[in-house]
């Protein structure tokens, strides 16, 4: 487990030491945040802070990454690969789009069609090259069947199961995206998450098929290197966030955002738990469903609405409550949807021992 312990330590530590530098390499050339005028007051005076610190994540993570390959040497598997590819490839397309808006000051980036042909284009070969390079027991990085706790019985035909891939990815992509509003927020909820998937990669190495053959077993192509990534991911993210809590210094934007929800949903469909990200990143998906209601009842309704302000932050915000209660709270709540996930991964395992 040393490289896990390695690949976290790395993250953290390369992320508090390269923050301060990107936000002085940003500051320095007028890199600011665009605000929009429709937020609250507290929020024009965040004017100027840098964003595009997600850039510091990723590439604290990648570094982490191969650095707990060369500690215990041992060469990078596809599964690790692949994911980190999702990271970076959506890190890009989010990076893009934040460069725009800083380099024009204005709130819009890449033109939606852009933003989601990019979301798409990296998320389809992901999904292509996952179902291929079958290892020694032809285990592939990901499997065709729909999986739930692991894989169930429903077999997805290729084309079918990389719409579904695209949809977990773009979705969760942009759940986080969403979730980025409030200092610390997405960071800190998604430092739960990827702790939840190293969690699971290290119970599911010890009860794979290969170590611990039974009813119960786990038939993951490389769980250790999963569980590597998510721990790097954990410690670049912690050390952002030393940044990134309130009163912020740099923002992720779309360039960590996007990468984060990417990086998440590329665990879930390697490690065969995709629906269990549902609950896992259930703060995700709550803060998504408020948009969702909020747009949808605003059509129906003929102009009324059901929140202040969507996403579910920021109608707290218009409620009055403070910055870091709405934080401290959501994290909260999104901790106890990792409790709630990670209690059904071992109920599932114990009942089927």
């Amino acid at each position: 487990m040393i490289s896990i312990l390695t690949a976290g330590v790395v993250g953290l530590v390369a992320s508090i030491l390269g923050t301060p530098l990107a936000i002085r390499w940003l500051v320095n050339r007028g890199y600011g945040q665009a605000i929009r005028d429709e937020l609250s007051e507290n929020h024009q005076t965040k004017r100027g802070t840098p964003t595009m610190g997600g850039a510091v994540i990723i590439v604290a993570a990648v570094l982490a990454y191969f650095v707990a390959h060369l500690v215990r040497p041992s060469p990078p598997t596809v599964s690790g690969l692949l994911v980190l590819f999702l990271i970076v490839g959506l890190g890009v397309v989010g990076f893009l789009d934040d460069w725009i808006k800083i380099s024009k000051q204005r709130s819009l980036g890449l033109r939606s069609r852009a933003k989601m042909g990019g979301q798409i284009a990296v998320a389809v070969v992901f999904a292509i090259l996952a179902i291929n390079f079958p290892d020694e027991q032809n285990y592939t990085p990901a499997s065709q069947a729909l999986s739930v706790l692991r894989d169930t019985s429903w077999e997805l035909p290729a084309a079918v199961f990389v719409l579904w891939a695209l949809f977990l990815i773009s979705g969760f992509s942009n759940a986080v995206n969403l979730t980025d509003g409030l200092d610390g927020l997405a960071t800190g909820a998604s430092v739960m998450v990827f702790g939840a998937y190293t969690l699971i990669g290290v119970w599911q190495l010890n009860q794979s098929c290969g170590v611990s053959p039974g009813p119960s077993c786990y038939e993951v192509r490389d769980p250790l290197d999963l569980a590597v990534v998510a721990a790097a991911m954990v410690g670049a993210c912690f050390g952002f966030l030393w940044w990134n809590a309130a009163p912020a210094k740099i923002f992720m934007g779309d360039t960590g955002s996007l990468a984060l929800g990417g990086g998440l949903a590329g665990l879930a469909i390697t490690s065969r738990t995709e629906l269990l990200l549902i609950v896992l990143g259930g703060l995700f998906v709550v803060i998504t469903l408020s948009v969702m209601l909020q747009v949808g009842w605003f059509k129906i309704s003929g102009g009324k609405r059901l929140f202040r302000m969507a996403p579910l932050q920021h109608h707290f915000e218009l409620k009055g409550w403070g910055e870091v209660t709405i934080v401290i709270r959501f994290w909260i709540i999104a901790g106890m949807f990792v409790v709630l996930g990670l209690g059904l991964f071992y109920a599932e395992w114990v009942a089927t021992a």
